[in-house]
């Protein structure tokens, strides 16, 4: 940052002496030109006010410019970090949900498979499911899969 500054002060400091008069006049096309050295004369020679230029306010803005890029820079950076992460979580659900589809499907092969299923009570203990009970657990595993593997 320091030598473009460096650059641009001395740019500024050169540009102060040639400061030079301003003339404007029409030539052969019939086109209005300015100038510093008209080609023809009459030139009309303009009233044009210079000013110097304020080298510490134009080293204030260019920080301030300076600081606005990387400002921008870093949000620009922290958008692509919030979106790599929203990315990430889009994969890890689809992984998760991948998985419970494969899970769904284990457990509806196995509802249809199985000719009896049972509800485990505790204690080394079972309860076998009646006929509707088991059309309605796999009913259920049905539709259970069908939701997570769409």
């Amino acid at each position: 940052m320091l030598p473009r500054t460096l650059l641009l002060a001395t740019l500024v400091v050169l540009a102060l002496p040639a400061v030079a008069d301003v003339y404007r006049y029409v030539d052969a096309n019939g086109q209005v030109q300015y100038t510093d050295r008209p080609q023809t004369l009459p030139a009309e020679k303009l009233d044009i006010e210079s000013r110097r230029t304020d080298v510490v306010a134009l080293n204030d803005r260019l920080e301030a410019e300076r600081k606005r890029a990387e400002e921008a820079d870093e949000a620009r950076s922290n958008a692509r970090t919030e979106a790599d992460d929203a990315q990430a979580a889009r994969q890890l659900t689809a992984k998760e949900k991948a998985e419970q589809c494969m899970q769904a499907r284990e457990r509806y092969g196995k509802y249809t498979s199985s000719h009896r299923l049972y509800e485990d009570l505790g204690n080394g203990q079972r309860r076998y499911l009646s006929d509707a009970e088991l059309d309605a657990a796999r009913d259920g595993a049905r539709r259970a899969m069908e939701e997570l593997c769409k």
